[in-house]
């Protein structure tokens, strides 16, 4: 990966990379935003977080917020991530152009999946990339097209058995940075309840087997996780763990509040 310094010296400013934090065995710890709610996007940013992940899959925002939420999150040190819809060179594009400097592409499932998911994110030779950063270039500097094939991060979810059996061929990918565990899909695949964690069993044998193959390809593994999860995933080897969502807080902060009041009237 390009250092921060060397991003400087084409002209380039932004962001330490995931590549560089990630360097020399480090780790990094995410939040998701599904609500679109730019003050959201700005809030995470600034609360310590490496990187902030706009969720287009299944979250609620569409391409013009998901423009502005980059936007907020860019005047940060925290990373601008966005989960695409799916597989195809069009959204991926579209979010990299808007500056989000590392993409999370679901359910890929073989090799092909995983090269056509690195081709999309690279300027040519390297890949099929159209050339068009309007917005990189005033955002980062004039450097941007020099370093943005070695400094996006492309981040293929393993999320099925098939994606699990085929992991090393996945790996093997060149541009292939960081392979991001889907767990509740990753359950169902496996005939479980879609639940963030199980104990023993196929589940965690599954996420062993991923973790084994990253340490051989020298690639990072990431996964959805939580405040009470992270030291059992960190312990497990993975070195990306998302653990702040907002909609969880803000659903888990507003029931409670409501008990809370309801309880302290009821006691008077």
């Amino acid at each position: 990966a390009i250092t921060r310094p060397a991003c400087e010296a084409v002209g380039m400013t932004m962001p330490t990379s995931l590549l560089t934090r990630w360097a020399d065995g480090g780790h990094t710890i995410g939040s998701w935003l599904a609500w679109r709610e730019p003050q959201a996007a700005e809030i995470a940013a600034t609360s310590g977080y490496d990187y902030v992940c706009i969720d287009m899959q299944h979250g609620l925002m569409d391409l013009d917020m998901m423009s502005i939420m980059v936007a907020n999150i860019a005047r940060t040190e925290s990373v601008p991530m966005v989960r695409v819809p799916w597989n195809e060179p069009g959204i991926i594009g579209r979010c990299l152009d808007a500056g989000a400097l590392a993409i999370v592409v679901p359910m890929v499932n073989t090799a092909v999946q995983a090269a056509q998911a690195v081709s999309c994110c690279r300027y040519a030779p390297e890949g099929s990339r159209s050339y068009g950063p309007v917005v990189p270039n005033n955002r980062f500097g004039p450097g941007y097209p020099k370093a943005a094939n070695q400094e996006i991060t492309v981040i293929p979810m393993v999320e099925t058995v098939e994606s699990v059996a085929n992991i090393d061929e996945i790996l093997a990918v060149p541009g292939v940075d960081a392979i991001y565990i889907g767990p509740t899909d990753l359950s169902l695949s496996l005939g479980l309840d879609p639940n963030m964690d199980h104990d023993g069993g196929p589940f965690e044998e599954a996420l062993r087997t991923v973790v084994d193959a990253c340490h051989r390809h020298g690639v990072v593994p990431g996964i959805h996780a939580n405040p009470l999860l992270v030291t059992k995933r960190y312990a497990q080897g993975f070195r990306m763990l998302t653990v702040g969502y907002e909609m969880f807080a803000a659903i888990g902060a507003l029931r409670g509040d409501g008990k809370a009041a309801r309880a302290a009237i009821a006691d008077l």
